[in-house]
């Protein structure tokens, strides 16, 4: 926990950017019968039947000192989607840093393995150089900013039936836009200092 604290009181450094990232599931929806629009005095109706179209994962990154955020979708769970969404994040959206500080849960697929599994050593190695991993805690996950990033992504994006992957894709890149446009950045005020007084009972008794 102190170990997260600590990376987000760090001044900002483009060198060694601190990135958080997290990762969801959404239910595709599909209709049974079209829902009726609204209109004046009336809100839209949608009928209580469904149909399941599968479920896809998101992934979301949110750099908190300058408000840029990354989402995207992807049709499976896997070691292989969470490396490539690593690979794409050192190469494509952070190649000029020297390091990326990532703060991550400690979900079986976020890990050196998977970068081994999907890449020849060679370029499993050279991407494993420039992450530094902070993992929140068990029952930490908090902790993540990337956390509340999902929260709004659910609550303004996501809270609605969604049939399919090409659709969800274009509501979270209009989402992910709007969020970038705004840059609003994520101010932490919890301290190392604020935990050992108000969770002073995760501590050792010594």
């Amino acid at each position: 926990m102190e170990d997260v604290i600590q990376v987000y009181h760090l001044p900002y450094d483009p060198d060694y950017p601190q990135v958080c990232m997290d990762e969801t599931c959404k239910q595709l929806i599909g209709e049974v019968q079209a829902p009726m629009a609204c209109a004046p005095g009336r809100p839209a109706r949608v009928d209580h039947e469904y149909v399941r179209n599968g479920v896809v994962q998101i992934f979301l990154e949110v750099e908190p000192l300058t408000g840029k955020r990354h989402v995207a979708a992807m049709e499976h769970r896997t070691r292989k989607d969470w490396a490539w969404w690593i690979k794409g994040m050192l190469d494509e959206r952070y190649p000029n840093a020297v390091r990326v500080r990532l703060v991550l849960d400690n979900l079986n697929t976020h890990g050196l393995a998977s970068l081994y599994e999907t890449f020849e050593p060679q370029e499993a190695r050279r991407l494993a150089e420039r992450i530094e991993f902070h993992y929140t805690p068990k029952h930490g996950s908090w902790l993540n900013m990337a956390e509340i990033e999902l929260s709004a992504l659910s609550g303004q994006c996501l809270d609605r039936r969604i049939p399919a992957l090409g659709t969800l894709r274009n509501y979270i890149a209009a989402w992910e836009n709007d969020r970038n446009n705004r840059q609003s950045r994520i101010n932490w005020r919890f301290s190392t200092d604020d935990a050992r007084i108000k969770l002073k009972h995760l501590y050792p008794k010594l």
